[in-house]
């Protein structure tokens, strides 16, 4: 009872949290707890359960423990080697393949602890586990609370639609990632353009990368004039090299030009959540929606999106693996 009540608590504090400001990575946290704590009422009220109901429930949890982790591990690395075939051998790519790897050389660690007995490799594979478990926690809230953010219902009231710029092919032609972005955007647009009033201004934000031969808020543009977009309806923000500055400079656009409007702030889906916590910090006042990306490429994106969300939170995340690791070794020098 104890845990469903805690469950309970966290829940409130979910909801406190989304209507104070969807924005922030807490309320990933809460709702976290919350599912974490009402599973730990459930597994403790099994013993009440009509009979052979508790006995399937606990054969669901082993094999969803036992066999749970090798089949992921294996869809990993199958998804990784995708990745290398489609995308190339960049680090980025690496992501769910080195993710899979590491699970697999886990379990082996496992199974070499229950074979040899070695008390230092067990306190080892703990503290690993440990350190594993906290940030595999981190990553469900993560993954789950995106999932919620990109459903939620679109803002009417913004002023401006902003969509954020990635890598041009060939340094001068929209990929499809990008096209992705900017299909979704117009969509946005024509969606706020049909309240009435004042129609909104589209910003496409992008600067010059290094091998690129115009600014990608340029190549954006033009890829939407060219398919009938107003072109007096595009603002082009090209200065920015990074999420943060994108979030800034279209910030000081909107500012000059309207005081005080909102905004659309349109990306990627496996990027929006983390989108979102960087408007929040630089003091935007947008909802960011995702467009469509080809599956294969979600899992080491999204690995990508959280390491990234993680290392925003580096004190405390850090410090938390730091004291899990510290804990082993003091369990090492006290046996």
């Amino acid at each position: 009872m104890i845990a469903f009540v805690v469950a309970a608590v966290f829940l409130l504090l979910f909801g406190a949290g989304v209507l104070r400001d969807r924005r922030r990575f807490g309320n990933a946290v809460y709702l976290g707890l919350a599912v974490t704590f009402f599973g730990i009422g459930l597994l403790l009220e099994i013993d009440a359960a009509p009979p052979g109901v508790s006995e399937t429930a606990m054969i669901l949890v082993l094999l969803v423990l036992g066999v749970g982790p090798v089949v992921l591990a294996g869809l990993l690395c199958a998804n990784g080697v995708k990745m290398v075939r489609r995308e190339g051998r960049r680090p980025a790519n690496l992501l769910s393949l080195l993710a899979g790897l590491g699970m697999f050389g886990v379990m082996g660690l496992m199974v070499a602890v229950a074979v040899t007995h070695s008390r230092a490799l067990g306190l080892v594979v703990v503290t690993t586990l440990l350190v594993l478990g906290y940030v595999s926690f981190l990553f469900l809230c993560f993954v789950g609370y995106a999932f919620l953010y990109g459903r939620m219902r679109l803002r009417r009231d913004a002023e401006y639609v902003v969509v954020l710029g990635s890598g041009l092919i060939g340094g001068r032609r929209v990929p499809p990632l990008l096209a992705s972005r900017l299909d979704r955007a117009r969509q946005v647009y024509e969606k706020l353009a049909a309240r009435g009033g004042d129609a909104p201004v589209l910003i496409t934000s992008g600067g010059r990368g290094p091998d690129e031969e115009l600014p990608e808020s340029h190549a954006m543009a033009d890829y939407l004039v060219e398919r009938g977009f107003p072109a007096g309806a595009v603002v082009r923000e090209d200065r920015s090299r990074t999420t943060e500055e994108n979030m800034l400079f279209s910030k000081e656009l909107m500012e000059r030009d309207r005081p005080g409007s909102s905004c659309v702030i349109v990306t990627n889906d496996f990027h929006a959540f983390r989108a979102a916590l960087t408007a929040r910090r630089a003091g935007v006042d947008g909802q960011v929606v995702g467009s469509p990306t080809a599956a294969y490429f979600w899992p080491s994106a999204t690995i990508r999106e959280f390491a990234a969300v993680f290392l925003q939170y580096k004190v405390v995340n850090l410090g938390i693996c730091a004291t899990l690791i510290l804990l082993g070794v003091l369990a090492w020098l006290v046996r």
